[in-house]
């Protein structure tokens, strides 16, 4: 049986975070999230009401930051990503793994294309086995979601979002909690403060982290 995902847009930019910083790709972002992060910029996602669906090729012609979203098979969606140049494939949501992609994620990497995913790691991971999976976990958010162990052992590294000094205590005590993960740890200043900034500059540097700055949005594409 086909898989169909929910799509909320497709377009091609530069990675802008963490491993993959400065990659060419193409962004396939998924639609339905219930993790209810307070800070997120994707909040047109959440919902997957049935007055929001589109046809696909309404979809790829629309403006982004819209609640619209199309069903789409793996192999239509590949068919889309071969229309651009990148050989980087980022899937995005929402929260993309409310879907299982291991089709989706086999068939890009038959097509050559290095395939990576972004998810909260409140869902199964269900990829094909190249895929570089990038786990941001969000940790007692609003929609009372956990973060699974599972997700965090599939993970080749984390991304955290980082606010205030509190936000570094969760994510020692996940580590701690979730030994046989990822070496590999970013810390993202929300909002890119200056504050959240100094900080995680300073937590990286006293427990061998990085810092992932949002650099797609320094330089003004999306």
């Amino acid at each position: 049986m086909t898989t169909k995902i929910a799509v909320n847009e497709v377009f091609e930019t530069i990675q802008g975070e963490a491993h993959y910083t400065g990659t060419p790709s193409v962004f396939i972002r998924l639609h339905g999230c219930d993790v209810g992060c307070p800070w997120c910029d994707t909040k047109y996602t959440w919902r997957l009401s049935e007055g929001a669906e589109r046809s696909l090729a309404e979809i790829l012609d629309k403006p982004g930051g819209q609640p619209t979203f199309a069903w789409a098979t793996a192999e239509e969606l590949v068919d889309v990503v071969g229309r651009y140049r990148a050989r980087h494939v980022v899937i995005t949501g929402g929260e993309p793994c409310r879907f299982d992609l291991t089709e989706l994620t086999a068939a890009l990497a038959a097509s050559g294309y290095t395939v990576q995913i972004e998810t909260s790691g409140t869902e199964p991971v269900r990829v094909h086995a190249r895929t570089w999976v990038t786990v941001s976990p969000k940790i007692d958010m609003p929609g009372g979601r956990v973060v699974r162990r599972d997700a965090v052992l599939r993970a080749n590294e984390l991304k955290m979002p980082v606010g205030k000094s509190a936000d570094v205590d969760k994510l020692r005590s996940f580590l701690a909690e979730h030994q046989g993960g990822p070496q590999l740890v970013w810390l993202q200043p929300l909002s890119r403060s200056r504050k959240a900034t100094a900080l995680c500059i300073e937590a990286a540097t006293a427990n061998g982290w990085r810092v992932s700055i949002q650099t797609h949005e320094l330089i003004g594409i999306r």
